[in-house]
């Protein structure tokens, strides 16, 4: 394998001001602003002033001509920057920002995958399990708002889930939205606070 060493293509030790260097133990570069003696004041492509020893500055003027990006308009580069909002973006109201709730479908066949051999009792104690663990979690991830389907059909299912619901004291329920869920849904509020107001 071999190795190339690369330095700079045409430097000169007489330097001006304007001159582009470059710090020789640094990734430092800019253009010569001041000299005073043996020290040289830059200042860097970032637009800050910075002053080194004259022996560790090497010109590279005929190398990379970088002073166009040196007269680049401030304005110019924070506007290539910053990210273009859309100016047809729609304002959410604040009645509208409520998150939608967590529904919770009862049906004996999205719970399991067969429920043939199951009795009615068993299916029962399913849908009022899973209804109670699911209660549980969006009280503990502070969930506020939770739809139970659990479907019109004899109504044995919907008086034991008002049964479960009536024995906690952060909560009210009512029918849900009929247009959206039908008859067979009940809607859970759960209040933040210990005491309902």
């Amino acid at each position: 394998m071999e190795y190339v060493i690369l330095q700079p293509q045409k430097f000169s030790f007489f330097m001006k001001k304007g001159d582009y260097v470059s710090v020789l133990d640094d990734v430092i570069s800019g253009i010569v602003t001041e000299i005073d003696k043996t020290e040289v004041t830059i200042e860097t492509s970032d637009g800050f002033p910075m002053t080194f020893p004259e022996n560790e500055l090497v010109v590279m003027n005929d190398t990379i001509d970088d002073r166009a990006l040196f007269s680049r308009d401030v304005s110019e580069v924070i506007s290539e920057k910053t990210i273009k909002k859309n100016k047809n973006t729609k304002r959410v109201k604040p009645k509208e920002r409520v998150l939608p709730p967590m529904v919770v479908d009862l049906h004996i066949h999205q719970l399991v995958p067969k429920s043939k051999g199951l009795s009615n009792y068993e299916m029962l104690n399913i849908q009022m399990d899973t209804a109670k663990r699911q209660l549980e979690f969006a009280i503990n991830k502070r969930i506020q708002r939770l739809v139970f389907i659990h479907g019109v059909g004899e109504g044995v299912l919907r008086s034991e889930l008002e049964f479960l619901l009536n024995r906690y004291e952060n909560i009210q329920f009512y029918d849900a939205d009929f247009q959206k869920y039908g008859r067979g849904a009940t809607e859970v509020y759960i209040f933040q606070s210990k005491t309902p107001s």
